[in-house]
């Protein structure tokens, strides 16, 4: 079994002079954010028409839910990258399992603040009737789990860029 694990660090290399990999966070949030919203479609297309969309006033717009839904993902991709890039956490994508575990608890935070939290209440906010808040499915959970693993494991081959 091969171990993917590259020294992306030098040894001696302060954490503080490491550079911030906005293009690779970018583009792998973009791709997680894909293949996140192809699984939200086999299952209930209505969460990206009515809700995503609804965030911005379009509601019962696919187009529009598919494209906020690309946004917010590639956003929190940049996100994930600044994160990563903090002292203290530099050195973790320098291990591919580390970098997906790190996207999943990323993607699990996100399930549970972000979309089971502030989005419901965004969505209160813009006239749209929403469940109880927090809103946490297993549905939503899943959703995450699969956009935080695809965040990882791409961001740990696309950090360079």
């Amino acid at each position: 079994m091969a171990v993917l694990h590259r020294e992306k660090h030098v040894a001696g290399e302060s954490p503080f002079e490491t550079r911030w990999a906005w293009r690779g966070g970018a583009v792998a949030g973009f791709v997680a954010a894909l293949v996140m919203g192809v699984a939200i479609s086999l299952v209930q297309l209505e969460t990206l028409r009515v809700a995503i969309a609804g965030l911005y006033g379009f509601e019962g717009s696919l187009l529009a839910g598919w494209a906020v839904h690309l946004v917010h993902g590639t956003l929190f991709g940049l996100l994930f990258a600044a994160t990563l890039a903090d002292p203290g956490l530099f050195r973790v994508s320098d291990w591919f399992w580390k970098t997906v575990f790190a996207g999943v608890v990323y993607g699990l935070v996100l399930a549970v603040f972000a979309a089971g939290t502030i989005m419901p209440i965004w969505l209160d906010a813009v006239g749209l009737s929403t469940q109880t808040i927090p809103n946490v499915t297993a549905s939503l959970l899943a959703w995450h789990l699969i956009y935080g693993a695809v965040l990882g494991g791409t961001f740990y081959f696309l950090e360079g860029l």
